[in-house]
């Protein structure tokens, strides 16, 4: 049986054999799949609700659906990586992740169309804190390691970018390709993984906590449905105010497991991990601010400006760009800067970003309002890698797998509940005389909302990881870290 020593690269030492770097190139894929599959669904979004006849809050379920089903279960994900062995687990959930691409793209009902989104994102729940275990447990941590978790994270950021680009080329050959796309490249990387992935034994004690993982995912998904179904009962009907006391009670039960039972889907103690705690809240502006982003954008620019899905593409295609050329030097910035800088200054970037898109009109000019506020988003992504190297350094290596979860499922559940908080303001106010200028102006207040969003997270980054004057910050995380109270 292999180990996963023997792949394990030293930590100063940044030239990989050609297996490591194969192993490394393969995770990176599937991570990069995560992300395509979100933003990739988002621009075909107008052309799916037209044919199967579905109006904006149902379509926000697509990508909701997605991101609750990937950040519901991965805590339990990252967990039973950690128990089972992260190379079954990867390989498992890699195949059922192919499966159900291959669904949604046959399925022609809403219902079904969403249900296949969902397994999908319980699929990557599974996958993305795993692929990120098996690089922090075989590249030591250091340069190596940094290096390593740039490139891996550009890829998921790359990912969400890109997958405007190829979202617009499938979409002009139809939706349901959107779906398809995924399919073939799931496969491969499916059978590069079965070669590369080190055999590694399970943890000769632990358990699961399917309770936990049920009351945690009916909490989230009962928590977005509330908001974006709020608008029509009415946010102090008392079907609003039931749910949102339910929401309450489903949140408290969680809790109250994760405190009692022998092994708990998240040891609450990790959650003292200052630098995991804000980073995960970093990780949500950068996320959620996005996705709204991206949601207002596509429905605006498409359906009520006419643009075609390549069109629109091919103009937020700088964001892609930028996320890609990052890769070349990402790592090289937190070793010379370190993490703190880094995401401080890219947060403030893309806040600004989402503030020039405010003067967005009817008749906008690509150079003078669309470009300058996509580059700045663009710069934004790069400080994605910088965020997973402060979450996860100083990490023991039987708790990487449930540290990835924590950063992982704050950026997903975050990102669907922001979104679904857009779109209750934005349905709250309505389309007016439905004119462009009238359905413009009900879309504003969701732009500003995004950058506000963005906004905080820089405040977060800006009072929390620039370094103190009196001694400049290390890279990553190597000095004792603050404990948060204990929950």
């Amino acid at each position: 049986m292999t180990s996963t020593a023997t792949l394990q690269a030293h930590p100063a030492d940044t030239r990989w054999s050609a297996r490591l770097w194969g192993l490394l190139i393969t995770l990176c894929i599937v991570l990069f799949l995560d992300g395509l599959d979100v933003s990739m669904v988002g621009v075909a979004l107008p052309s799916i609700g037209t044919e199967l006849g579905l109006n904006t809050s149902t379509l926000q379920w697509l990508v909701s659906g997605y991101v609750l089903g990937y950040g519901g279960l991965l805590l339990l994900g990252g967990r039973t990586a950690d128990l089972l062995g992260r190379r079954k687990v990867f390989l498992i959930a890699l195949a059922i992740f192919a499966v159900a691409s291959l669904a949604g793209g046959l399925v022609s009902s809403g219902p079904l169309l969403i249900l296949t989104r969902f397994v999908k994102g319980l699929a990557a729940a599974f996958t993305a804190p795993t692929g990120l275990s098996i690089i922090t447990t075989n590249f030591a941590e250091g340069p190596a390691r940094n290096k390593a978790l740039s490139i891996y994270t550009v890829f998921g950021a790359g990912g969400y970018s890109m997958g405007l680009v190829f979202g617009g080329l499938m979409t002009g050959l139809g939706w349901r390709w959107t779906f398809l796309l995924p399919v073939p490249i799931a496969l491969a990387a499916l059978v590069a993984a079965a070669l590369l992935v080190p055999r590694d034994r399970p943890a000769e004690e632990g358990g699961h906590d399917l309770l936990g993982a049920l009351f945690s995912t009916a909490a989230m998904l009962l928590l977005v449905y509330t908001v974006v179904s709020a608008p029509t009962a009415g946010w102090g009907s008392a079907r609003t105010v039931g749910s949102f006391a339910a929401v309450a009670v489903l949140f408290a039960a969680f809790l109250a497991v994760e405190r009692r039972v022998r092994h708990p889907l998240i040891r609450l103690g990790i959650l003292r991990k200052a630098s995991l705690v804000r980073a995960s809240l970093v990780i949500v502006a950068v996320a959620g601010s996005y996705f709204s982003w991206q949601f207002i954008v596509t429905l605006y620019l498409q359906d009520t400006l006419g643009w075609s899905p390549l069109k629109l593409a091919m103009a937020l295609l700088p964001v892609g760009l930028l996320v890609a050329l990052s890769s070349v030097f990402s790592d090289k910035l937190v070793d010379r800067f370190g993490t703190g800088p880094i995401i401080a200054v890219t947060m403030v970037v893309m806040s600004v970003g989402y503030l020039l898109f405010l003067r967005l009109n009817t008749e906008p000019s690509y150079l003078t309002i669309i470009l300058p506020a996509v580059l700045l988003i663009g710069i934004g992504w790069i400080g994605f890698p910088a965020i997973n190297i402060q979450a996860t350094n100083g990490i023991d290596d039987d708790e990487q797998g449930l540290a990835a979860g924590v950063l992982q499922t704050s950026m997903q559940v975050g990102a669907a509940i922001v979104l679904a908080i857009n779109t209750a303001i934005v349905t709250s106010g309505g389309v007016g005389d439905g004119s462009p200028a009238a359905i413009l102006d009900g879309y504003r207040p969701g732009l500003l909302f995004a950058g506000v969003v963005a906004i905080l997270g820089a405040l977060v980054a800006l009072t929390h990881f620039l370094p103190k004057r009196r001694s400049a910050e290390p890279v990553g995380d190597t000095e004792p870290e603050p404990e948060l109270a204990a929950a």
